[in-house]
């Protein structure tokens, strides 16, 4: 069983924003597994589905960002859950507009939702998918986030987005190194297969 992670915060007011593009992946992965994100538990709006003969549950925190652990280690408790089989997507200024990267564990990189996940589990040693929003004009971090984006990166963003969702089922299906190899370096607005 794997446990599937989008990181946002609730309330149509933050919809498509920058911060909630972990939302937004987990929406698309569920747009192709077939299921709905809609069931509350353990602070979330969750759904079920298979895949390749494993069972994914695909989650939604609905603590807002900053507490997003708050929901996630009531769920691998729930679920019996290891770390290893956890995927956190997340949004990633750090990040230009379109670039994915993935990883088995790290630092939190500034990241308030993933630090908080860190904090409740005691442990970094699970594996993110990191979606860029951009980087931030000088001193408006929080208005950042929190914004949406142009028509035309929103183009981007869309095609990253999806490619975030089947990197996850990748990772699902065959490891967070396939995931790695396949997607990290990939061009903006490409495929996995496109490499840089």
């Amino acid at each position: 069983m794997k446990l599937i992670v989008g990181l946002g915060n609730p309330s149509e007011r933050y919809a498509h924003t920058r911060h909630n593009l972990g939302f937004d992946a987990v929406d698309e992965l569920a747009k192709i597994l077939g299921c709905r994100v809609d069931r509350r538990e353990k602070k979330a709006l969750t759904g079920s589905a298979f895949y390749r003969g494993d069972k994914l549950i695909l989650a939604k925190p609905q603590t807002y960002m900053n507490l997003s652990g708050e929901s996630v280690r009531p769920l691998m408790d729930y679920y019996r859950i290891a770390a290893e089989d956890l995927l956190v997507l997340v949004d990633d200024v750090n990040l230009d507009v379109g670039a994915l990267r993935i990883r088995r564990g790290g630092s939190d990189g500034g990241h308030n939702g993933l630090k908080n996940i860190t904090e409740n589990l005691g442990t970094k040693d699970y594996a993110r998918i990191r979606i860029g929003a951009g980087a931030p004009p000088a001193g408006g971090m929080i208005d950042y986030v929190l914004s949406g984006f142009s028509a035309e990166d929103r183009k981007i963003i869309d095609e990253t987005v999806l490619a975030a969702a089947e990197a996850a089922l990748v990772f699902c299906a065959e490891g967070v190194d396939v995931a790695m190899n396949r997607y990290n370096g990939r061009k903006r607005g490409s495929t996995g297969d496109e490499k840089v």
